[in-house]
Parts: structure tokens; sequence; C-alpha cells
């Protein structure tokens, strides 16, 4: 039976608000998720409830597993390398084939998508030790037009899921990261820099390094608690 408007309507809600409290520590990582509960937390049936765990499944934020239900993901330094030596690898190469296939119409795109990346508040004066949803989708726009003229869907895909997987360790060094230790704007520019330069061998360092210094913080954040 095809599914109705509302429903699938529903379904984007209930996914983007878990999805927004998952990221935003509202959830623990471990913190079980009943669909029981959920479902009348958002007033709606509990298969509306499993769509939405499901799809934050595929984005490895949530896991689901036969007779024991959904939970946030651990986080663990073991998945935290895996997950930065991965992105570093597939990225990188992604990055790589967009430089070299990559026209004008392209480093268009990346200086706007850089630009609007620069110019919207990491914070805001309400949440200070959290970055922004604005911020969030524009960074995630910057990285997505770095690798967009690969001109390859399939490696786009796996780059896409990667980023989703990041995105809760990136959230959760936020906090970790202050101007006097870290200037991720300037790294932002210094990778649009090496792009628009045409140094495939720099840019890719460059966010190599973006990566790592990222999950050094989060590792160190771990090793102390």
């Amino acid at each position: 039976m095809a599914r109705t408007a509302q429903s699938e309507t529903l379904s984007s809600h209930v996914y983007t608000e878990l999805r927004r409290a998952i990221l935003n520590g509202s959830y623990e990582p471990g913190a079980r998720l009943k669909p029981s509960e959920l479902r009348l937390e958002f007033g709606v049936s509990v298969s509306v409830i499993r769509e939405a765990l499901s799809r934050l499944a595929e984005q490895r934020l949530v896991n689901g597993r036969h007779n024991q239900g959904f939970r946030v993901i651990d986080l663990t330094e073991k998945g935290l390398r895996e997950l930065t030596d991965l992105r570093v690898l597939i990225e990188g190469y992604a990055l790589r084939q967009s430089m070299a296939r990559g026209d004008v119409s392209w480093e268009s795109r990346v200086v706007a998508a850089h630009h609007l990346l620069a110019r919207t508040p990491t914070r805001s004066e309400d949440d200070p030790l959290h970055t922004t949803e604005q911020w969030a989708a524009a960074h995630r726009d910057f990285h997505t037009a770095l690798i967009s003229a690969c001109d390859m869907p399939m490696l786009l895909e796996m780059c896409s899921s990667l980023f989703d997987a990041s995105e809760l360790y990136r959230r959760l060094s936020a906090p970790l990261t202050a101007p006097s230790k870290r200037d991720v704007a300037c790294e932002h520019q210094a990778i649009c820099d090496a792009v628009l330069a045409r140094d495939a061998d720099l840019a890719v360092a460059r966010l190599s390094d973006h990566f790592n210094k990222t999950t050094e913080l989060l590792m160190n954040a771990m090793t102390q608690s």
C-alpha cells in the first residue's frame, strides 16, 4: 500500500527532531530509544517512529539490533579513529578527483559555499557551547561542494554517509574548541585557498589535518574523562 503524504511528512518531522536532539546531546551516547515512549512524545504511530529511527541508523547515529531495539551510538576511541581514517582516505580521494574534473562553475560553487560558511555565526548567545544548526548546514554544504565535481555518485554517497557518522563526534568536540586553541574558520579558508590554487596535494593535506584536529580534541577529552 502506498504511503500517504501525511505519513511521509510525519516521518520527516520526527526524524529531524530526533536527529537534532541526538546531535545536541539531549540523548546521550548509548541511550535507549523506545518507540513506545517516543510515539507518545511525538503523538504519532510506532511505525512512523521506527521509520525515523531506521533513517538515523542509516546515518550511523543510531544502532538498531534485532530484539534489542534502538540506541544512540556509543562513542569509542576505536570507532573515532576508524571513522577519521576512512574520511581522510575516501574524502581525500574524492577531493582529488573533484579538483581534476572541476571547472569554473565548480569553483564558483566552492567559493559561494565557503562565503556562506564564513558569514554564518558558529555559535549563538543562547547556546555558546554548541554550533548553530545554520552553521552545521553551511559546514556540510562546503564540504559537499569541495567534492561535488568528482562525478562519481557512489563515492559521493559514501562521503555523505561518513559525514553523517562523524557529525555526532564533531558536535561533541565543539565545547572543547576555543578560539585560542583552534581557528576552524582559518582551516576552512586554507582548504579553499589550496583548492582554488589547484594544488591537490596541499588541499588534501589540509583537509586531512582538518579532520585529524577534531579527532585529537575528542581523543584527549576521552582519555581525561
